[in-house]
């Protein structure tokens, strides 16, 4: 027979678990459970929304750069392609394949997150093009001296734009997004509209623009139609247009600020899905993480210093309805933008560069280890002091001694604005040289019926021993807090 008694003195009694704990509890776990799940559905998701493509056609270096960190470069292409679900904005035999490249913007974000600048390229900007390599179809293009810039998205993707924009500029780009007509249209809906101005009214027939004067809110196709009008505003042509593209994106971008959506999940989330269903990127930046890094960087920007910029451009020479870049003015751009230099401040608060790199493109960087194919101490070189500063050409005539230019001399001149390296018959590459080592770009490196070489000192170098290109006062057409109104085609 088994006899119950008291129980043993140490034994534990089991306490009873309240039932509002185990219900805590289970709540917890399935919150935890819920966000793992959630934030697992939409990595998934807009990991899948993405189209990915090559950075490079062959040409760029790999890229050791941190996206958190670092001063961070991505060009953002819009393409006309009426491939897929573009072709109700016409044809193939419009534009198939990658298309050409529509829109061409360079975000150039700061190391310290402080400054942006936001640089459009005309798309009848005749630049030279490097030989791009097709990942699609396998084929090789060969470089071309001249070409224009929109053609490279067609001939080889967009990795061929990006190569040929470090060519132009420079630069090293980091990433690039690639969107179509449809990005704008989704784009403009889930934000609920972005307000543009226009001076008077405008009615479009070719690209089907409609709007009174004054303020408008728009979206969607009339969104898409504000951006693809050339002859519904200012003069009717692609310069014109990017005036209207620079107004949209500094109107979303008040929106986007304004509404808090780089801080609010949901929306971001929404806008990130938006945009990825018609994004094409690099290998990079196909991934939500490196996306929410960069929307992160740009969380706190001060909108009055984000700039917004055009490459300065002038006619082309050979054909005066396509444009080229004007110099010296687009080599201070390119060189202002390599250092991250503050767009929307003073000149005068502009510190000197002391970077090697300085010029209008890779080339005119400093010349390799590589000993030239000449004596330097036997090269005639004259400094000419245009400057207005008496001792200026005799510095400079003493630092290009230093660096072996031993026949250097120099002499007094007429006062002149821009400084050019001047070069006689079998000098053109001494006389890159000299302004390499002076930090002069090869766009003021010109042919003259002199003997040898002549550095014209001019009132843009007045100081010190390397030339750091002037920005044109007006480089800067608006920032991203500026109200603006685009004018209506005539006015």
């Amino acid at each position: 027979m088994v006899t119950s008694g008291p129980a043993p003195r140490h034994a534990r009694t089991r306490r009873k678990v309240p039932l509002w704990v185990k219900i805590l509890g289970g709540i917890v776990a399935l919150g935890l459970v819920g966000a793992i799940a959630f934030a697992g559905y939409w990595t998934w998701r807009l990991q899948n929304n993405i189209h990915e493509a090559p950075l490079s056609a062959g040409n760029a270096k790999a890229d050791a750069s941190n996206d958190a960190t670092d001063p961070l470069q991505i060009l953002i292409i819009g393409t006309d392609t009426r491939a897929g679900a573009d072709a109700a904005y016409g044809s193939q035999d419009d534009s198939s394949g990658y298309g050409n490249s529509d829109v061409m913007i360079l975000m150039n974000i700061s190391a310290d997150n402080k400054v942006v600048s936001m640089t459009s390229f005309p798309r009848d900007l005749m630049v030279p093009i490097p030989a791009c390599h097709d990942p699609q179809t396998g084929k090789d293009y060969p470089a071309q001296p001249i070409g224009q810039i929109n053609a490279a998205m067609k001939e080889a993707g967009p990795g061929c734009t990006v190569d040929t924009v470090n060519k132009l500029t420079g630069l090293q780009i980091d990433h690039f997004m690639v969107a179509d007509f449809n990005a704008v249209k989704d784009l403009s809906n889930t934000i609920g509209g972005v307000q543009v101005c226009v001076t008077a009214p405008i009615d479009d027939p070719m690209s089907g623009l409609k709007l009174p004067a004054g303020t408008s809110t728009i979206q969607g196709e009339m969104a898409l139609s504000f951006l693809r009008s050339r002859h519904g505003v200012g003069d009717g042509s692609d310069l014109s247009r990017i005036k209207s593209q620079q107004e949209f994106l500094a109107s979303l971008a008040r929106k986007v600020k304004s509404d808090g959506t780089l801080t609010d999940v949901p929306k971001l989330l929404s806008i990130a899905d938006t945009i990825t269903k018609n994004l094409t990127v690099d290998s990079g930046l196909a991934n939500p993480q490196s996306m929410i890094t960069i929307a992160t960087r740009l969380r706190s920007v001060d909108l009055s210093k984000v700039a917004f910029v055009t490459v300065p451009w002038e006619p082309f020479t050979e054909d005066p309805n396509r444009v080229q870049v004007k110099q010296p003015d687009a080599g201070a751009l390119f060189e202002a933008l390599r250092a991250n230099r503050d767009l929307t401040a003073p000149p005068s608060s502009a510190p000197a560069s002391a970077s090697s790199t300085a010029g209008a493109t890779p080339s005119s960087a400093a010349p390799t280890a590589a000993a030239p194919a000449y004596n330097k101490a036997l090269q005639s070189v004259a400094v000419a002091n245009g400057t207005g500063v008496a001792a200026q050409a005799t510095a400079l005539a003493t630092f290009l001694k230093d660096q072996g230019f031993t026949k250097t001399t120099a002499f007094a001149a007429p006062p002149v604005a821009t400084t050019n390296v001047y070069y006689g018959p079998n000098f053109q590459d001494v006389a890159k040289d000299v302004a390499a080592s002076l930090g002069i770009p090869e766009g003021q490196v010109q042919a003259a019926a002199i003997s040898g070489v002549q550095v014209y000192a001019g009132q843009d170098f007045t100081s010190g021993t390397h030339y750091t290109p002037k920005l044109p006062d007006t480089v800067v057409s608006q920032t991203a807090a500026d109200n603006t109104c685009q004018a209506a085609f005539g006015q």
